[in-house]
Order: C-alpha cells, then structure tokens, then sequence
C-alpha cells in the first residue's frame, strides 16, 4: 500500500480552502453571514485562544445553510478533479490510501471517484463539527494503525514536515515540491 497526503501533495493546492472560496463565491449572502465570525475566529486562533479544531469547525459552520452538500460537492469535484496532479494519476493503485487532515466529507467524493481508501479528519457534513480529533501529525499515525492494525506502507507522499511521523512508519517516503508536481526523497535529516 503507497499513502498520500491529499492537499498540495496529490491535489494542489488546497481542497478545503478551494472548496469554501469556491461555494462563497456563488453564495454572496452567506459569505457575509459568514465572513465576520470566521474573522473573529481567526484571530482567537492567531492569539492562541482556540486550537485548529475549533477554528475548522468555524470556517466550515456554512455547512449549517447547504441544502444539499453532496449535490454542491459533486459539482465542486466535476469543476476540479482535474486539478489532480498528473504525477499520481500515472502511478496510482487501487490499494492506494489517502489521509488527510481535511474534512473527510470534502475529499471523499474525489477518492471515491479514484476508487481508493480514505482516512481523513472525521467533520458532520449538516453542522461542520469535528466528531473526534483532527487528522494531522501523530494522529494520521494513530489512525493508521486504528484501521490496518497490521498496516505497512510502502511509500508515503506529502507536501508537509507536519506529517513527518507517517514519513517514519514508511519503507520510503518522498517531500512533494514545485506546488505539487514534483515528489523528492524526503530529507534523512527530518526523520
């Protein structure tokens, strides 16, 4: 099994981030319902006040106004499955696994249509809480071996020095650079 960071590793840049310029900018009236308390949030998370969790739960709270996501995703994705950096889809294989720190109801439609498996930072898709902790660092790890016990990847890919512990549990793992085009042994000296 080879496993994947998915934002600006195998789809650049940002899905999340994407995702919400891409909906605000179709629905004005919820932008500006939603653009000063995400601000108010930001700036608690620049303060320190809230954790990352917190902050997420608050960018994607827009979630509450959607009458239907999956519709909206499905049109998201037909939009910008093409963004899929060319370099994975030659390599790709089905026992390929994707595990991100975005909401996992953002990137599974795109894995789905891959036909590849999923761990991601677990986000109710009508309220935008975060059920569990968010996927990133140790706990990508943690998650890992939660759902392959005896789990090995071969290869690992990520844009991210945040996701060095799933580079140490690799047999090799590789730094996607150049806005993720271009995957480079991962440096001995980060691991």
């Amino acid at each position: 099994m080879n496993t994947y960071d998915f934002d600006k590793t195998i789809f650049y840049p940002d899905s999340s981030v994407t995702f919400v310029k891409w909906y605000m900018r179709r629905h004005q009236f919820v932008f500006l319902c939603w653009l000063p308390r995400t601000l108010f949030f930001a700036l608690l998370y620049i303060l320190k006040l809230v954790d990352t969790k917190k902050l997420k739960e608050n960018i994607f709270r827009f979630v509450r106004k959607v009458p239907n996501i999956d519709a909206v995703l499905k049109e998201y994705w037909d939009e910008h499955e093409s963004w899929m950096s060319p370099w994975y889809l030659k390599q790709r294989r089905d026992d390929d696994l994707v595990i991100s720190a975005s909401p996992e109801f953002v990137v599974k439609p795109m894995t789905d249509r891959l036909g590849i498996s999923l761990i991601a930072t677990p986000m109710d898709k009508k309220t935008g809480k975060i059920m569990g902790a968010n996927c990133r660092g140790e706990e990508k790890v943690r998650r890992f071996f939660d759902a392959f016990p005896d789990g090995k990847t071969e290869s690992f890919y990520s844009d991210s020095f945040a996701d060095t512990p799933m580079a140490r549990i690799a047999d090799k793992a590789y730094l996607i650079v150049d806005k993720g085009q271009t995957p480079v042994p991962w440096p001995e000296d980060k691991l």
